[in-house]
């Protein structure tokens, strides 16, 4: 299956957008008000999802206005290796397009990783992650 993706253009530049990436009190305003995140590579963050579940997992990439790449794992439910979320800031003439992607879902080590997987093409279309970093940031969508 292919990799879950949402992309969206906000009206900033990316150090504005990046802003709201840089400090754990950014990242609670869009991402999860009870994130707990040590933002350095290899550090480690804990949140709950939108649906009550536990997201636990590391920080495998920061590059500032560039990228922020997190472990992404389900906690108590059966998942043996964690997903990855991935966020990727690019410069548009707009603005900054964010995308938003999950992957490796195969590679978690449950025999449901499908039916996880479309639960997570539901729950991103019906958690606007993108469009509450374009409020935090204070900017329209481009």
């Amino acid at each position: 299956m292919p990799d879950i993706t949402r992309i969206l253009d906000i009206a900033a530049p990316p150090s504005r957008v990046w802003a709201q990436f840089a400090e754990p009190a950014g990242m609670r305003s869009w991402l999860a008000d009870d994130l707990d995140i040590d933002l350095q590579r290899g550090g480690e963050y804990r949140m709950t999802g939108p649906d009550g579940t536990t997201i636990t997992g590391t920080v495998l990439e920061i590059v500032p206005e560039g990228r922020l790449v997190l472990s992404w794992c389900e906690q108590d439910a059966g998942w043996r290796h964690p997903a990855r979320l991935v966020f990727l800031l690019e410069a548009v003439t707009t603005g900054t397009r964010v995308t938003l992607r999950h992957d490796g879902f195969a590679g978690i080590g449950s025999p449901r990783w499908a039916a996880i997987e479309q639960a997570y093409v539901r729950g991103l279309a019906e958690h606007l992650v993108l469009e509450a970093l374009a409020a935090a940031v204070g900017a329209d969508v481009a």
